[in-house]
């Protein structure tokens, strides 16, 4: 496939898109944008919510971590169920109940002003940083398979793809990006199962040949419950991801946005519940296509490719899927599921991050009424901008696999979030609001010191996803010194 096929498939990939805002983004209004008019099917949520949970990150990376880390991502991925049943169930009747657009808005209402912005200021740098994680990847990988041969610099790419985001969600926001995730997901699921299939035949093998034969073996261990000091036990795993997910989806404005677009809080809960149960399935399809295609690697002599003198695994799925002669069906729909992947979630990243600037910050919706579109749109803009910054950025400083990285950024981003939260729902006390982003501060501070200290200065015990837990109870532990007199609730 070459750099003139992909440019053409992207072309008409974007012009689908762009038709589907055109007619979800006829009402160029706030409440549209913002929450599609509290109207979307929850069936329709659902299937879009796995596209935009799964990501690039999941459809690069996930396949990547295979070789150094087997099946342990399903550890993670198990902790996510319970996470989201606690979401399900625990914050989404909050939300409703106080009909909120932000839900960092019920800080506000709990504690204080300034709980409220520590809140909306721990999930904006959070869901910068996710962003930024997932356009870098698929801006690598577009550089790496496109626009290297064309001699287009990196930071061009980065500027192309963000824009075309721009393009077709400026106008309809939330409610477009409802509809946009359901066509990303189809192409996302149907680009694994084609990419299974087809490297499959390419080893003569059936799909339960696949499963039974012995290459597999060496990849598929999922519970790694040996030794508790090693990063990823079963139980830290499992807690770390449940935690991911509570703050990740349940307390990320970006995911939330769309639970908060059903007509009511039992539709919003059987989206949660019935995508949750899937998003186990499709994970396990990941890792059984990155065990395939190291299998396909090694069977076929193909090196992980290299960039910046490193070897790269996120880029091996790419690499197989255009370079290796599995012919153009897989190509296109590699292609097809990668962008789909990519931008399922940055579009959705880039509506909540206006919504939440907008509302949390700006309070838009206390402006004069004629001003409120405006202030949106400029804002648009604005936090389009700031994402082109961050994702240049990371081609000069990132040097881990992606999805790792992305979690090891959660650690420390949301703990703020959990903690407050926590103490807000479990609690009955009032806070010194004065106070919180002190604590906040200071909690960053210590696991940061925590997250950087030796395995053997700690009895050779290696830290992983459980630091945000542990950052969410120190958070709460610094609000319990600062709490007051029992809130009335």
């Amino acid at each position: 496939m070459t750099s003139t096929h992909i440019l053409i498939l992207i072309g008409a990939y974007f012009l689908l898109l762009v038709l589907i805002s055109y007619f979800t983004g006829k009402n160029d209004s706030n409440i549209d944008f913002f929450r599609a008019g509290k109207s979307s099917p929850w069936y329709l949520v659902a299937f879009g919510m796995i596209g935009a949970s799964l990501s690039g990150v999941t459809f690069i990376s996930v396949p990547g971590w295979v070789e150094a880390s087997e099946f342990s991502y399903m550890q993670v991925v198990f902790g996510y169920l319970a996470g989201y049943l606690v979401i399900a169930f625990v914050l989404l009747p909050i939300y409703y109940q106080l009909n909120v657009t932000s839900i960092y808005e019920y800080l506000e209402r709990r504690f204080g002003v300034v709980s409220y912005k520590v809140g909306a200021v721990s999930f904006f740098v959070s869901r910068v940083l996710g962003a930024s994680f997932r356009l870098f990847l698929v801006a690598i990988v577009l550089q790496q398979f496109v626009f290297d041969d064309l001699g287009v610099r990196f930071e061009i790419t980065v500027v192309l793809s963000i824009l075309l985001i721009w393009i077709y969600t400026f106008k309809g926001g939330i409610k477009t990006i409802v509809w946009t995730d359901t066509l990303q997901t189809a192409f996302m699921l149907l680009s694994v199962g084609l990419s299974i299939y087809f490297i499959n035949q390419k080893l003569d093998w059936s799909f339960t040949e696949f499963l039974a034969s012995e290459e597999l073996k060496a990849y598929n261990k999922i519970l790694f419950t040996d030794n508790f000091f090693d990063k990823n036990h079963f139980i830290k795993s499992f807690l770390g991801g449940m935690f991911i997910t509570i703050c990740m989806t349940g307390l990320d404005q970006d995911m939330m946005q769309k639970n908060l677009t059903c007509k009511s809080l039992k539709d919003a809960q059987k989206n949660m519940v019935s995508f949750s149960l899937v998003l186990i399935f499709v994970n396990f399809f990941f890792l059984l296509l990155g065990a395939l295609l190291f299998i396909y690697a090694d069977r076929f002599d193909i090196a992980t490719p290299m960039m910046d003198g490193q070897a790269k695994s996120d880029l091996l799925f790419p690499e197989i899927a255009l370079h290796s002669n599995l012919g153009m069906v897989v190509a296109i729909t590699f292609m097809l599921g990668l962008i789909a992947a990519a931008y399922s979630s940055a579009d959705s990243a880039l509506t909540s991050l206006t919504t939440s600037f907008c509302v949390d910050f700006l309070g838009i919706e206390k402006k004069p009424e004629k001003d409120q579109n405006r202030i949106r749109k400029v804002t648009h803009i604005g936090m389009s901008l700031l994402l082109i910054l961050v994702v240049i950025l990371f081609k000069h400083i990132l040097d881990t696999n992606v999805i790792d990285g992305l979690l090891q950024v959660a650690t420390y981003t949301y703990g703020p979030l959990l903690g407050l939260f926590t103490f807000g729902i479990f609690t009955k006390f009032k806070i010194k609001d004065k106070f919180v982003w002190v604590v906040a501060l200071l909690v960053v501070a210590l696991i940061a010191g925590l997250a950087n200290m030796p395995a053997n200065m700690l009895g050779g015990y290696e830290i992983g996803y459980e630091l945000l837990p542990i950052n969410g109870l120190l958070t709460f532990i610094g609000l319990w010194f600062i709490r007051d007199t029992p809130a009335k609730i």
